[in-house]
């Protein structure tokens, strides 16, 4: 890849590669007690309307959603545009992130509106990690994603290779679409530093996309056992949100209905 994708890959798959699936049932007054309010944070080269089948799902069950179109300009824009998202909002949060967004929902976080962390094939950087060091170093025979060298400070991937590796579980007329329609993702957007990850601090879900071309789910993995979430594994692409919308709001739902306990 161009900008070489590789930090966390030569010292994570260094280490032993150890999984847990948690399995985690909601108690039975959960329904009283479940978070109502869930904001969802786009991942690079897409906006938030690939959200839209998670978002029908969770509205038909009465939950508040909110989807943030971070600009992928720059880190703490991205942030800043989920923060205000979030201060929008009426009660505790349970904040997603698919992708780089992340590395956005581990900083944004920190909000005292969040309550709970949902990684949807996910980064989840520690305190002074960013998506360009957490990508630096790939183990050798992992798939890399098909990014074209930069323009002007931005980033796209190659067309012509976007289904296979970003989307490979949709349709094709909707996989052409999306590589039509990229979102350039700017560098300062992958080089923006974690100051202090939320995750460390707030009980967090990661739903781990088994088939994955673009973050290795080994790698998946080893960030979601290192941040301490409950893990869920599903087949699905890098584009899990839109290919299994059901997999997606069952583990956000999950999160929200959690009983005290279970944090």
């Amino acid at each position: 890849m161009t900008f070489k994708i590789r930090a966390l890959l030569a010292p994570l798959f260094a280490a032993p590669l150890v999984v847990g699936i948690v399995a985690s049932s909601p108690a039975a007054n959960a329904a009283t007690d479940r978070i109502n309010n869930v904001v969802l944070v786009h991942g690079g080269f897409v906006d938030g309307g690939g959200w839209e089948p998670v978002y029908k799902l969770l509205k038909a069950k009465g939950y508040n959603v909110s989807i943030v179109q971070n600009p992928t300009i720059s880190f703490a824009g991205d942030v800043a545009a989920t923060k205000a998202v979030l201060a929008a909002q009426d009660g505790p949060v349970v904040l997603v992130g698919h992708s780089y967004g992340g590395a956005v929902i581990t900083e944004a976080g920190n909000d005292p509106k969040v309550s709970r962390l949902v990684y949807i094939a996910a980064f989840a950087p520690d305190k002074g990690e960013s998506v360009k060091t957490l990508t630096s170093n790939p183990a050798p025979g992992a798939p890399v994603p098909p990014i074209l060298p930069p323009v002007d400070g931005f980033l796209m991937l190659d067309k012509a290779k976007f289904a296979s590796s970003f989307a490979g579980d949709l349709p094709a007329a909707r996989a052409a679409f999306l590589a039509n329609a990229q979102v350039p993702w700017g560098l300062e957007a992958l080089g923006g530093e974690n100051t202090a990850p939320a995750w460390k601090t707030k009980p967090s879900w990661y739903l781990v996309s088994k088939d994955d071309k673009m973050i290795p789910p080994p790698v998946q993995r080893i960030m979601s056992k290192r941040a301490g979430a409950t893990v869920v594994e599903s087949p699905g692409s890098h584009a899990i949100y839109e290919s299994k919308p059901s997999a997606v709001a069952s583990i956000i739902e999950k999160a929200a209905m959690a009983s005290p306990q279970q944090q």
